[in-house]
């Protein structure tokens, strides 16, 4: 699987983002900045030829997401069925397996984001980019190794602080059993991220993307051969954990990061990389690369105030219940926030991944209104997907937890629906961040997200304490998504203005008036798809247990999606949206290669 997601990581976690990136790129945003192939023997000219390309790749790699998706959502069935969702062991082994992400978060993922693709673009344009690779991956390999080497031997500290607190001593105790076995993970994410990187500014998008498919895999026999031996799932009681239960199970885990990041190897060499060691690294630009690096971590380094406050109330929340279901904690948040993510990663991170070298390359030529023109067309059609996804998730949060994890106990479904429901209020707005966010980078401009960072990290703070001391502990974890969901409202205004500030108009205008549109049509069609979820659960058809609930679960997902669906891009027609068409043609171009 891809690196599993930390859902209080706040609107600064790139995590996902960094995971599944494809290139789903209407033709509207322009040539590439890296070198296309040569024209098709068609005679369409080389216009034709990049279009072509684009589209066809774009409809490769965007099947590859879906099927890594797919293997993801099986992984994470297969390890509910092992360890539950909302049990004490489940809780220690989230806590332990995303450790290393939310590590790789805050100590390097943001930083290759804002660093590598824009300056990497810029060595190609003075063709010193070979270079400038071999020296920075070779910095980057042995700061990793130093790092990975220094947090495995604070696992049991990092446990603590992270979210296993004073709690039940078992439970954390196999929190650091895990933790040992998990952390080496941290390398090879970083390792993942550095080549992948550099893959992307190359504009070789699909390894990149197909990569996690191998990880899913290996994941997925692991865990297979975990079950296989141990003839045992669902343990809730740390105690009854074996050493070989917990390096099988946490060992394979890691093992399919390790795998993740091998594979990227021979892409590296087919994409013209020629990876050689090399020392040194003066006068070849790393000196801005290290500004920007540094006021990224600041933005992610604030961002962990509110991490930590959301990992404790979270842990606090299960053990406020032991050993009952039904109740939010880390495991359950960390699902739900997976749910909330798969349409944020299946389409706003395809287009904006493509988007960046574009982004960056016009930042470098200084041409402001081209990088305006290119944010706003992208937050538009970003944003006809997010309301419509946001929109159903809503609708069909209880359906949608079924038809995803089928292995869940029934108990557990309201409880996590309630996550799920928190975080798809503030999808809409997510999108929109993530645009702003590739901007800022794209000028190398980190610093200006400090003061976002530092107003994000106060809302998810307050507002987690404030639920914390205001509410039932089983509702802790919702309002810890809910604040989290204002916490993207916030982060996307403040960003949008400093935006405007610093490049002039960016087409608001049309920004707003298409969300708009949106939200009419779906609000219309929303009610027609409410009126089918009513019918469909007065015959009985909602809440059924075992393999033929999870079977109905997918039946209502599909049939009042399609409705929804359906209405709403009938009306985005009837109020012309034009936006409508860059994103139902690269769907189509999907469906069509996959036949």
């Amino acid at each position: 699987m891809v690196p599993p997601p930390v859902p209080w990581s706040g609107p600064f976690d790139r995590r996902e983002e960094d995971q599944s990136l494809t290139q789903v790129l209407p033709a509207v945003f322009g040539p590439s900045p890296v070198p296309e192939p040569s024209p098709a023997p068609d005679g369409g000219g080389p216009a034709a030829s990049r279009g072509s390309s684009v589209r066809g790749g774009a409809a490769v790699m965007a099947v590859g997401t879906a099927v890594s998706r797919v293997l993801g959502q099986a992984r994470s069935a297969i390890l509910v069925w092992i360890i539950g969702a909302s049990t004490m062991a489940a809780d220690s082994f989230e806590v332990a397996n995303t450790l290393p992400t939310i590590l790789y978060n805050l100590l390097i993922s943001g930083a290759l984001s804002a660093v590598l693709i824009p300056q990497v673009v810029r060595a190609y344009k003075r063709n010193a980019g070979q270079d400038y690779v071999n020296r920075l991956l070779t910095l980057g390999f042995v700061v990793l190794g130093v790092l990975t080497t220094v947090l495995t031997a604070a696992v049991p500290l990092l446990i603590r602080l992270y979210g296993q607190g004073d709690g039940d001593p078992a439970r954390i105790s196999l929190a650091v059993a895990f933790g040992y076995w998990t952390m080496p993970q941290l390398f090879f994410y970083g390792m993942y991220a550095l080549i992948g990187q550099v893959l992307n500014a190359r504009g070789s998008f699909g390894p990149y993307m197909w990569a996690p498919v191998v990880n899913n895999l290996v994941s997925i026999t692991t865990m297979v051969v975990f079950v296989w031996q141990f003839h045992a799932w669902g343990a809730d009681a740390p105690t009854v954990w074996t050493s070989s239960q917990v390096m099988l199970l946490a060992g394979g885990a890691t093992l399919g990061i390790v795998a993740q990041a091998l594979v990227l190897l021979p892409a590296m060499r087919k994409a013209g990389v020629k990876y050689r060691p090399k020392w040194g690294f003066r006068g070849v630009g790393l000196a801005t690369a290290g500004k920007v690096a540094v006021w990224t971590f600041a933005a992610l380094a604030i961002g962990q105030v509110g991490t930590i406050v959301v990992s404790q109330v979270a842990a606090a929340a299960r053990d406020a219940y032991p050993g009952v279901t039904g109740v939010a904690g880390r495991a359950a948040y960390n699902y739900a926030f997976m749910i909330f993510m798969l349409p944020h990663s299946l389409v706003t991170v395809s287009l904006l991944t493509a988007l960046f070298p574009r982004l960056s390359a016009q930042a470098a030529d200084r041409a402001h209104k081209d990088v305006a023109r290119t944010f706003s067309s992208g937050a538009r059609v970003v944003g006809l997907f997010t309301v419509l996804a946001a929109t159903l998730g809503l609708l069909l949060a209880a359906p949608l937890v079924r038809a995803v994890l089928p292995t869940i106990n029934p108990g557990d479904v309201d409880a996590m629906s309630r996550v799920v429901m928190a975080f798809m209020v503030g999808l809409p707005a997510f999108g929109i961040w993530s645009a702003c966010q590739r901007v800022y980078y794209a000028y190398e401009d980190a610093r200006s997200l400090v003061p976002v960072a530092v107003g994000s990290a106060a809302v998810v703070l307050l507002g987690t304490l404030g639920v914390w001391k205001m509410l039932d502990p089983h509702l802790w974890v919702f309002g810890a998504a809910l604040s989290m969901s204002a916490s993207y409202l916030l982060s996307t205004g403040m960003a949008l203005s400093g935006l405007k500030m610093r490049i002039g108009a960016i087409g608001g205008g049309s920004i707003l008036r298409t969300y708009m549109r949106a939200t009419l049509a779906v609000v219309v069609a929303a009610v027609a798809g409410y009126v089918v979820l009513r019918g469909l659960r007065h015959v009985g058809m909602v809440d059924s247990p075992g393999l033929h609930g999870w079977l109905v679960a997918v039946g209502v997902c599909v049939a009042v999606g399609t409705v929804v669906a359906g209405i709403y891009v009938a009306l985005l027609k009837v109020l012309h949206v034009r936006e409508l068409d860059l994103l139902t043609g690269s769907v189509r171009k999907v469906v069509s290669r996959r036949r």
